[in-house]
C-alpha cells in the first residue's frame, strides 16, 4: 500500500483494486441535473481530521498531529491548516468546517485567544483561495474550557455568558471573511445534570435571548448565510436543550428565529435520540428546517457519540433519499463529523476512512435515485392517503369542514376497512432495488 505522500490525489476508478480510489464517487458525473458533488457537497471536518489524535478517556494519543512543532503553537497551527488543505486537495474536497478552537491556540486571556484566532483566519484566508476550497460553516467551542463547565449561553454566570458571545461574534466576522455558507450552534453543555440547580426558565430565555444577537449582528454585518442549531439530546450533560429536530424546531418557533435558523442533523446524534437518522431528516423537513448535516454513523450497541466514518450504505441511502426529497442542500453539505478508530493511527487510515465514507455517501446516492425513479415506493405512499383526495377527505385537507360536519359523516359509516401498510413489501422493495 502506498505512503500518505505517495499518494497525490484520488481518482474514480471503479474497476480498480487500488485502495486509494474512489470506487463509486464520480464528482463530475451528472446525476438528476447536477454533478455528483454538487448533490453531496463534501466537507472535511477539522476537529475530529487535523486535531483528533486518538485520547480517549482510558488511554494517551496514538497519533502524533504535533508535526514537531508543538512548542511553537502558532507555527503548529500554521503547520496544521497546510496539511489539512492538502488533505482536501488529495480527496477532491470542496468544503471544510471548523472550531474557533480548531484553528488557532487558546491564549492565556480572551483577548490573547482572540488575537490568535484572528491571525489564523487571515492565514486560512490565503489557503482557502490558494487551494479553491470553501467554508461550509465554523462554529466556536462554548463547551470544551473549564468555565464552561456549567453551559455557555446557559451559564449561571454572566461573565461566562459575555466570554461566549465573543467567541461567537469572532466567530461570524471569521465566516463573512472567509465567505462561509453557514453558522452552527451545537449546545454542547447547554442543558443540565439535575433540576436541583437549575433555573430552566431563565437558562432557555437566555439562549433565546443569545441566538437572537447573534443573528442581529450577523445580518447587521451583511452575513447572508444560515445559521443551523444541531441536536443532541445528551452527552456532555444528561440532558441537553437541543434535544433533537422536533426539540430545535420549537425552540426556533418560541423565539422568533424562523427564517433564519435551520437544522444540522447528525446520524449518530439521531440514534442516541432513540431516532433513526431518516426519521430526524424527515422532521426537519416537514417543519422547513432541513439545512446541512453531519454525516458519520453510531454503534449501535453503545450508548455513546462513536462518531465513525460512514459505510452502511442503506443508511446512506435512506438520507440522501430524504435530502433529494428536500430538494438537495442549499448553504448545508454533508460535513464528515468522523474520526478514524483508535487503532488506525496513520495518515493513511485518514486517506481510507475518508474514502470508504464518500463512496458510502455516492452508492447511496445513486441508490436514491433509482428508489425514487422506480417508484414503487412514491407510489405506494400517495394511494395509502388517496381517501384525502376526494370527499370529506379532501375538505379535512383544504380546511372547509369542522367537527359537527365530521361527526355527522361518521354516523352515516358501517364497518370501516384500513388497508394493509405493507411494511415488509416495501422493506423488500428496496432489497430489490439495491441488490436486484
Amino acid at each position: 500500500m502506498r505512503s500518505y505522500d505517495e499518494v497525490k490525489r484520488v481518482e474514480y476508478a471503479p474497476e480498480s483494486k487500488e485502495p486509494f480510489a474512489f470506487k463509486f464517487y464520480n464528482p463530475d458525473e451528472v446525476i438528476m441535473g447536477k454533478p455528483m458533488r454538487e448533490h453531496l457537497k463534501f466537507a472535511m471536518s477539522y476537529w475530529h481530521t487535523i486535531d483528533a489524535d486518538g485520547v480517549d478517556m482510558f488511554g494517551s494519543s496514538t497519533m502524533d498531529k504535533t508535526f514537531g512543532l508543538a512548542s511553537d503553537p502558532l507555527a503548529m497551527y500554521r503547520k496544521k491548516a497546510d496539511f489539512a488543505f492538502e488533505l482536501m486537495d488529495k480527496l477532491q474536497l470542496d468544503y471544510y468546517c471548523f472550531h474557533d478552537v480548531d484553528i488557532a491556540p487558546e491564549g492565556k486571556t480572551v483577548a490573547e485567544s482572540m488575537k490568535y484566532f484572528g491571525e489564523m483566519v487571515d492565514y486560512i484566508a490565503v489557503l482557502q483561495k490558494k487551494h479553491g476550497k470553501k467554508l461550509l460553516w465554523n462554529t466556536a467551542n462554548n463547551f470544551g474550557d473549564k468555565k464552561f463547565m456549567a453551559g455557555a449561553a446557559t451559564s449561571p454566570n454572566a461573565d461566562v455568558y459575555a466570554v461566549a458571545a465573543a467567541k461567537v461574534k469572532a466567530g461570524i466576522d471569521a465566516a463573512i471573511k472567509l465567505g462561509g455558507d453557514g453558522y452552527v450552534f451545537w449546545g454542547g453543555r447547554e442543558g443540565y445534570d439535575t433540576l436541583l440547580n437549575t433555573d430552566m426558565a431563565l437558562e432557555l430565555d437566555n439562549l433565546g435571548r443569545f441566538m437572537q444577537m447573534a443573528r442581529d449582528y450577523a445580518r447587521a454585518k451583511g452575513f447572508k448565510g444560515a445559521f443551523y442549531l444541531e441536536p443532541k439530546p445528551k452527552e456532555p450533560t444528561k440532558h441537553q436543550y437541543d434535544f433533537d429536530a422536533a426539540t430545535c424546531m420549537n425552540f426556533i418557533r418560541t423565539y422568533g428565529l424562523e427564517g433564519d435558523f435551520k437544522l444540522n442533523i447528525e446520524a449518530n446524534h439521531a440514534t442516541l435520540a432513540g431516532h433513526t437518522f431518516q426519521h430526524e431528516l424527515r422532521v426537519a423537513s416537514v417543519n422547513d428546517g432541513f439545512g446541512s448535516i453531519d454525516a458519520n454513523q453510531g454503534d449501535y450497541l453503545l450508548g455513546w457519540d462513536t462518531d465513525q466514518f460512514p459505510t452502511n450504505v442503506y443508511e446512506t441511502m435512506l438520507c440522501m433519499y430524504e435530502v433529494i426529497k428536500a430538494g438537495g442542500f442549499t448553504t448545508g453539505g454533508l460535513n464528515f463529523d468522523a474520526k478514524t478508530r483508535r487503532q488506525s493511527n496513520t495518515f493513511e487510515d485518514i486517506l481510507l476512512a475518508y474514502i470508504a465514507g464518500m463512496d458510502a455517501f455516492a452508492l447511496g446516492l445513486r441508490l436514491a435515485v433509482k428508489v425514487i425513479e422506480d417508484g414503487r415506493i412514491d407510489r405506494f405512499v400517495e394511494e395509502r392517503y388517496a381517501s384525502y383526495n376526494t370527499g370529506i377527505g379532501k375538505k379535512i385537507v383544504e380546511g372547509k369542514t369542522d367537527l359537527q360536519e365530521l361527526y355527522d359523516y361518521a354516523m352515516g359509516l358501517g364497518e370501516i376497512k384500513v388497508e394493509s401498510g405493507r411494511q415488509e413489501y416495501l422493506e423488500a422493495v428496496l432489497n430489490d432495488i439495491m441488490f436486484g
